[in-house]
């Protein structure tokens, strides 16, 4: 075996480990994180790109110490999302609210695979349109547990749900460092990346009502084919996202597809509907449906006029930035920051319902027990990340993927794949690796701009394996340690996704 070729093996090892610790020996992750950051933090001497890496220059020690140092500052910008998301939803349980919503949800359809499209689909991609970086996630996932699913199926559908938007979530987050390290606009690279989701987003929403209607026996809310309305729900988002990813740019195809989408549908479901909610009960019985949801409404319209309105740039301009030893660095906008928006939220959604001071403090001592394995997670799962980036690890894995020479379109998703399972960040992903696929491209003489985009459209589909999302989605209905579960459910469709994108690009790029 050539010395490429073993440097390629060890530095998948540590992935490869954490896969089957999670997977078939059912670890949590905070445990399985911590053994694949030892095996990384023993392996980078042996892998790291020698000149090129950090580790090369700083050694070892000093190269684990800023690589750790900088998960701690990422998971604390993690938890900045997941603390209050946990806040409002322990409010909303205690107060009632989410009966009232139930009931809601139930007037519109008691088939839960409509209720999966409406709250899974429509509302995750909006909200990831919206604000991105897990934020879909933690708030669709205890709506579905509140309309009678799972927990392992909510955080399981929402994780799938909202997939198809990530390429343009947080008001187009993850284009702007694509279109600022290469040749192509924004707009190229919207109509590029959007074009694989406009053609393939229709198999996650398949996926989404497949294994809604696994979730609950015929007799509870499954009793007839939807697929008309599946087909219906399929074509009210993407026609606008892709129209929009054409025509206008990265910033909207997620958030107004989804609002636009979802508006629609529920508008067609009110002209059918023949069945009748039952009577919610509990605190907030009898109380609308505006009050129930104002924490939602609150947080959608923070999001929308600090996005969308000229305090956009004062507001993002604000950021707090740190480097050290000129390799690690972090970097956050706390008035733009989607915790933020949430937290204010929370409090103002609070004041709307007349929350008492003492169910607000509750709400928050509630989350505060639940932030620690959360916490202990997060930090193994993003120190393996930083190790493996700072060690070189991850280029080794993408220069030896490069080999494949004209079959590497078929490959290329993988790569956006592998940099949101490792980062943690579709975002991220695409800083890591949009160079390389636009390098490769040229290198074998292929279209670049097809593999710039569908380098966006495989960091989107890593979501859905993503450690922290795993980690963050089952924190809120209380999955903590299952989330090797959680990926067994969704390892597949990831991949599978993932190859569609890869026959598509190999078909754009010749």
């Amino acid at each position: 075996m050539s010395a490429i070729a073993v440097q390629t093996a060890l530095a998948a090892l540590p992935i490869l480990g954490i896969l089957v610790l999670m997977l078939f020996l059912r670890w949590p992750a905070a445990r399985a994180g911590a053994l694949g950051l030892g095996a990384a933090i023993l392996l980078s001497g042996v892998v790291s790109r020698e000149g090129t890496s950090t580790y090369a220059r700083l050694g070892v020690g000093a190269g684990t110490a800023g690589a750790l140092l900088e998960a701690v500052f990422t998971t604390g910008t993690i938890l900045w999302i997941v603390f209050p998301a946990l806040c409002l939803h322990q409010l909303q349980t205690t107060s009632g609210a989410v009966d009232v919503l139930r009931d809601a949800i139930t007037r519109l359809s008691s088939d839960r695979r409509m209720v999966a499209v409406l709250v899974a689909w429509f509302f995750g991609l909006f909200m990831e349109g919206a604000a991105g970086f897990g934020t879909p996630v933690a708030l669709a996932a205890p709506l579905l547990v509140s309309a009678g699913f799972r927990p392992l199926d909510a955080v399981t559908l929402s994780l799938i749900g909202h997939a198809a938007g990530v390429s343009f979530g947080a008001v187009g987050t993850p284009v702007l460092p694509q279109a600022s390290v290469t040749p192509f606009s924004g707009m190229e690279i919207a109509r590029a990346t959007g074009l694989y989701h406009s053609l393939l987003g229709w198999v996650l929403l398949w996926i989404v009502v497949s294994y809604a209607g696994r979730a609950f026996p015929a007799s509870e809310g499954r009793s007839r084919s939807i697929r008309g309305w599946t087909l219906l729900a399929a074509l009210l988002f993407l026609a606008p996202f892709f129209a929009l990813s054409w025509w206008v740019g990265p910033e909207l195809p997620t958030l107004a597809g989804a609002a636009a989408g979802g508006l629609l549908f529920v508008g067609a479901l009110r002209l059918v509907r023949r069945e009748p909610a039952a009577t919610p009960v509990g605190p907030m019985a009898g109380t609308s449906l505006l009050k129930a949801t104002a924490p939602y409404l609150v947080l959608v319209a923070l999001i929308l006029f600090t996005r969308l309105t000229p305090l956009q740039q004062p507001l993002a301009g604000l950021e707090y930035r740190w480097s050290l030893a000129g390799h690690f660095a972090g970097s956050v906008r706390p008035l733009y920051h989607p915790g933020t928006m949430l937290l204010l939220g929370f409090f103002l959604g609070a004041l709307c319902q007349r929350a008492r001071g003492a169910d607000i403090w509750g709400a928050m001592v509630g989350a505060a027990r639940q932030i620690g394995p959360v916490s202990l997670a997060l930090v193994a799962m993003l120190g393996l990340s930083r190790v493996m980036v700072h060690s070189g690890m991850i280029e080794t894995l993408a220069v030896a993927a490069a080999t494949t020479g004209a079959a590497w379109p078929l490959l290329a998703p993988f790569v956006g794949v592998l940099g949101t399972f490792v980062t943690g960040s579709a975002t991220a992903s695409n800083i890591l690796f949009t160079d390389f696929q636009e390098a490769t491209a040229e290198h074998l003489q292929l279209s670049a701009l097809p593999l710039v985009g569908v380098q966006g459209f495989g960091a989107a589909v890593g979501n859905l394996i993503c450690p922290h999302n795993l980690i963050a989605g089952g924190a809120t209905v209380g999955l903590t340690g299952a989330e090797g579960d959680v990926l067994r459910r969704t390892l597949l469709p990831c991949l599978g996704y993932a190859a569609l994108g890869g026959v598509l690009a190999y078909l754009l790029s010749g």
